[in-house]
Parts: C-alpha cells; structure tokens; sequence
C-alpha cells in the first residue's frame, strides 16, 4: 500500500515540474517586431536604443516607441564595420555578442520536453492498464495465476476427512514425480480429474495439496476468467492456458467451478450462448489434443456435475472423477483436529465429542466453527477454547447467532415456549427420534426459538418409521399451541415446509407408501437454463395418480399429527411444566429436562459411542446378501426446529 502511494506522489511529482518547464519555455518567448536594417540605423541614431544583442546573422534588441514604450525588435545585419562606434557614440547603454546557435542543442531542448511527456503519459495511462495481469492490450491472455512447487506450501496434511480421494489423487502425484514408473508399462494417466461435492468440502484445497506434494508449478484459474465481453477471448485464453502448461510441465491447470464454461451446449431457448460455447468447444479440443507424456495435467472442481456437457465427462479428457463426500466422524475429527493447531485449545476439550454432535458437516463448516469458538473466548477474556464455546459455536453455526434485543412480547413468548416445548417433549416420548439436546426461546438468526436434537452417529440409511418420527417432532409445535391456546399462528411454517418436503420424498422417490407401492414419482430436474432442454418438463405420471400421492402425503401428515396430539394430550401436565420452565430460564440442557420430566437420566455421551443394534442388523443382512448392499440415502443433519 505505501509502495503504491509513493509511486502516485512521484507521478504528480513529475507532472508539476513537466508543467514548471512548459512554463517557464513558453514565458521566455517574447514577440519580437521585425524591422528593416534602415529603421533600425536611424532609431540609432535618435537614440531610441536601450539594448542590444548582437549576432552574425541576427541583430535583437529594445527601442523606445512613439509612446515611450520599449519594443522588443529584431533584424537582419549588414556588413557594417562601424556599427561598433556608432554604439558608443549614440550612448547605447547595453550592447553585446552571441554565438551562432548549433542545430543540436534545439534538438535536445526539445527532446527532454517530448521525453518528459511520454513519461508522464505511461505512468498515468499505460502502466494502470498493465498492472496485477489486466494488461489492456494483452486481454486474449489467460489469468491463470503460476504458483511454483515451493510456493506451494499446501500438502496432504493440511486436508483431512476425505482419505479415498487422497488416495485416489496419490497416483497422481506419483506419475509426476516418476513419469517412467508408469510408462514403462504401456500405462497412460489420467489426461483430467474432476472433483465434485458439496460446497465447502475442500476441493480447491485438495487441488492445491496435489501440487504441494509433487512440488510443481501449479496454474490456477476460475471458469468465470475465460469468457469476457469479447468474442473469441475465452478460447484464446484456454490455448494460452494450455500452451503456459507445455512449456512449464511436468505441471498441474487448476480450473475451479468449471460448470461455469462447461456447461451442457444447447441449453435454453434458442440455443446456446455462442462465445461460451466456443470456450467450451477449445477446451474440449485441448484436452484431447496434448499428450499425457508431456507432463501436464489438468483438475477441475465443481458441486454441479450434472450441468456439465458429456463430452467433457468422457474417456480421454476428464478420465477420472473423484467425489469428495461430506465427512464422517472420523473425518470431522480430524478436520477439527487440523483446524485445532492454530488455535489454543483448552486441555479438557474433546475434539472427537464435537464431531459427534456436528453429524452434516462439512469442512467449511468446522473450520468456521473452530473460529467462532476462538472468537467467543477472546470476547470472554479466557486464555483458552473450552467445549463451552464450541457447544455454542455449532448453535451459531446451525441457527445463527443469538439475538436478545428482540423485544417480543409476554403472549408471544408464552408461545414460542409452549411450541419449543411440544416439540421437545414429542421428541423425548418418541422411541427411535433423534436424541433431544437443548431447547431455547432466545431468537437466533430468523427464529424465535428453537429445539436442538443431535444423532448420536452419522445416518446413511433412514426407515420409514424413522422419517415419521422426524415428521412427528416437527408438527409437535403447531399440536402444542392448538391444544393450549386453540389457535394456529404463523410460527410453524418453517416445520410444515421441512415435514411436508419429508412425506413427499417417502411417497415419490423412496416407494414407502402401501397404497402406490415401490416406484419412483420424482419429477425430472432438469432447469433449462442450466443446460437442459425445454422439453424434458413433462410429467411422467397422470392426474389421477397425481391425486393419490397429494392424498398419500396428506394422511401421512395428518396420522402424524394426531400421533403428536395424542402424546401432548397424554403428557399435557408435563408440557406445562416444561413450558413454565422453560419461559422462567429461557434455556433448558437435556439434563434439566429429564431431571424436570422425571425421565430417567440419558448414559453420558462418550468419544467411542454405542453401538446401534439396527445399524448392525442392516449392516449383516447386507454382508449376507449376494445381490448386493442397499441404495445408500444421505439425509441433510436434524436441524433446529
């Protein structure tokens, strides 16, 4: 920054003298009236000559005019041997001799004048244009940002959660250290690897890990770099792209969110857009043209690979495509644990405990946690992280942060307490609901209060009385308020939205629903405008079976709201405890809710976990049956309610 600031004084610097001289050369110039040699003998001899400059080829001076003026005045000499005695004679006051002027110092006068101007004008015009890579007449260049091997500091150490992949990725490295290894065999590598996950998962620092540990020049860039409001300047940027490869390989072209170039050709009304499509077509041809012997290539990322265009996908361009899923616990805790270094932890916090409780998480995510929890003891004066701000970092980072100076009313929050507490009480007295943790009436983020349940383990596989559990705690809240207040208000529509989208799913993708049986209703994704035709909207079901699965999820809704009616009704001496309570404190743990309920106290939750004898069941079942394992289900983690 201060460089910059000094480079800006010196310009303006330069400019002020540049217009000093400009000045000061033009103040010099005079205008000078031209006489005859005649006039000026007889001003001589009247004695109007005040001054007088003398050369062989040229005579200047001052003479006084009709009005007593000096007049600047100049003409041509004649040979005049006397005109030296007539000087004296006429008592000309100043008089003296100049040298022929030379061609070359009026050359280099004017030189430094014009040099003195083409200085300014590149440093105020030019150089901008040509600084941090926007060179303005260089735009056909790609933007793509060379990290040599040793810049590179990032390595398989500093990515956790995602073993498969890194192992997946070492071959990679392993080609680029010892090419020979595999090309004795006959082998070829990958041309491309395409990473694809959900957002936040670590792609890009996977990317740059695989250049960290085969310490090479590592060209970086985003899909978005490529198309400009030229035509023609994202293709030239990709042959540019792949030509800087040639010549620095053995190397590794990072292109992150590729689905911005990438995309399927011929989407949308009318087709396509051109200039992004002959990017596309250039990168296609690219990467089918230059050889895995030459050392160089190319990863890609993305979290939507079903916009890309098939023929990016294929053998011999992205040959090998690596999923980095969403961490489990294990890898949550060593994410944790990689986030942990840099920040100072206190001895008695157990790291594996909070990957227990953050089951959906991701990388960004835990990082960000990590952060929050540092951020929340150095606001509370400790020298160390304890689990207390990370337990209430994963709040922040589920609901948002806390809002007390929400100013809400005595009725409203009477309420919202009843509701979190329907809720919280449906989830205790339901056997096989995900594990109630802490339910809170202080606003966070957009809600007024909410119910934290946590799973004890990562889910892959969820049963169909596992789904209506969920949907029963969700309408537990609505039950709540209808059975103490007999009315409905508008705080329940985040929980019919989540319910609603739940029963759907059971009914049209999972076949658990009796009355349309084991088939697959789902409509079609396919959005024109992100690589799709308009024709592919069609329904591939009819009106009447339309009907039945609007009337399937509806019962499913209702049964499970009159399950949730029927245990608030049974247990409604319990709901106003725990409301009364609840709005007294505001905040209630688990502990305080079984001891308050008289439930018996939940087993300590420890780093190994128990066993799940259902999980095991399934798991056996699946060893034992030849047809292969089950269709894997990942549901989004319980969030407050």
């Amino acid at each position: 920054m201060k460089d910059k600031i000094t480079k800006q004084v010196l310009v303006w610097v330069m400019v002020f003298i540049s217009l000093v001289l400009i000045v000061r050369s033009f103040g010099t110039l005079t205008m000078e009236q031209e006489i005859e040699y005649s006039t000026f003998k007889r001003s001589l001899k009247e004695g109007r000559i005040s001054e007088l400059q003398m050369r062989q080829d040229l005579i200047k001076g001052k003479l006084k005019g009709a009005d007593g003026k000096e007049v600047a005045f100049k003409t041509i000499p004649l040979p005049d041997p006397k005109l030296v005695e007539e000087l004296e004679l006429y008592k000309v006051q100043n008089y003296s001799g100049a040298t022929d002027r030379a061609w070359w110092p009026m050359i280099l006068q004017n030189l430094v004048y014009v040099l003195i101007f083409w200085f300014v004008f590149w440093m105020l015009l030019i150089r901008p244009m040509q600084g941090g890579g926007k060179q303005a007449l260089s735009f056909a260049r790609s933007k793509a940002k060379l990290q040599t091997g040793k810049k590179v500091k990032t390595n398989f150490g500093d990515v956790a959660g995602c073993e498969e992949a890194k192992e997946e990725l070492k071959e990679i490295i392993e080609f680029l250290k010892d090419p020979a290894k595999f090309q004795k065999l006959g082998g070829k590598i990958p041309k491309g690897v395409l990473l694809y996950g959900a957002p936040g998962t670590g792609k890009t620092l996977l990317a740059k890990a695989v250049a960290g540990e085969a310490n090479v020049p590592f060209f970086s860039s985003s899909g978005s770099e490529f198309v400009e409001m030229f035509v023609g300047v994202g293709a030239s940027r990709v042959r540019d792209l792949f030509e800087q490869g040639r010549k620095n390989a053995p190397c590794l072209l990072f292109v992150d969110e590729i689905d911005a170039v990438g995309r399927h050709r011929f989407a949308g009304f009318g087709g396509g857009h051109d200039e992004r499509e002959q990017t596309l077509n250039q990168l296609l041809v690219e990467m089918d043209g230059f050889d895995t012997k030459e050392g160089v290539i190319m990863i890609a990322a993305t979290n939507r690979p079903d916009v890309l265009d098939p023929a990016l996908l294929r053998p011999g361009r992205f040959d090998r495509q690596v999923v980095i899923p969403m961490p489990d616990l294990k890898g949550r805790e060593d994410i944790l644990k990689v986030h942990a270094k840099v920040v100072k932890m206190s001895p008695e916090v157990d790291l594996s405990l909070i990957a227990r409780r953050t089951p959906g998480f991701v990388g960004a995510d835990l990082a960000n946690l990590v952060n929050e929890a540092a951020l929340l003891a150095a606001r509370r004066n400790k020298s160390a992280v304890t689990l207390d701000e990370l337990e209430e970092a994963i709040e922040r980072v589920i609901a948002g942060p806390e809002r007390k100076s929400r100013m809400i009313s005595d009725k409203e929050k009477k309420v919202v307490a009843y509701h979190e507490s329907g809720h919280a009480l449906v989830a205790r007295l339901t056997p096989g609901a995900d594990p109630l943790h802490k339910i809170s009436i202080i606003s966070r983020g957009m809600a007024l209060g909410y119910t934290l349940q946590l799973p004890l383990e990562d889910r892959y596989l969820l049963g169909r009385e596992e789904i209506l559990n969920r949907v029963t705690v969700l309408l537990g809240g609505r039950t709540a308020e209808e059975l103490v207040f007999n009315e409905a208000t508008s705080g329940a529509q985040d929980d019919f939205s989540k319910a609603t989208a739940m029963v759907q799913r059971m009914v049209t993708e999972f076949g658990m629903s009796e009355a349309l049986g084991p088939i697959t209703f789902r409509k079609k994704e396919s959005e024109v405008f992100l690589g799709r035709d308009l024709m592919t909207h069609q329904r591939e079901y009819s009106e009447k079976t339309a009907e039945l699965i609007d009337s399937e999820v509806k019962r499913i809704i209702t049964e499970c709201a009159a399950r949730a009616k029927k245990l608030l009704q049974t247990n409604f001496d319990k709901l106003k405890l725990l409301a009364e309570k609840l709005t007294e404190k505001e905040i209630l743990e688990i502990d305080e809710i079984d001891q308050l309920l008289g439930f018996p106290p939940r087993p300590k939750e420890s780093a190994a976990g128990a066993s799940n004898p259902i999980v095991e069941k399934i798991e056996k079942e699946a060893k034992e049956n030849k047809a292969g394992p089950f269709p894997t289900l990942n549901p989004n983690p319980q969030p407050a309610t």
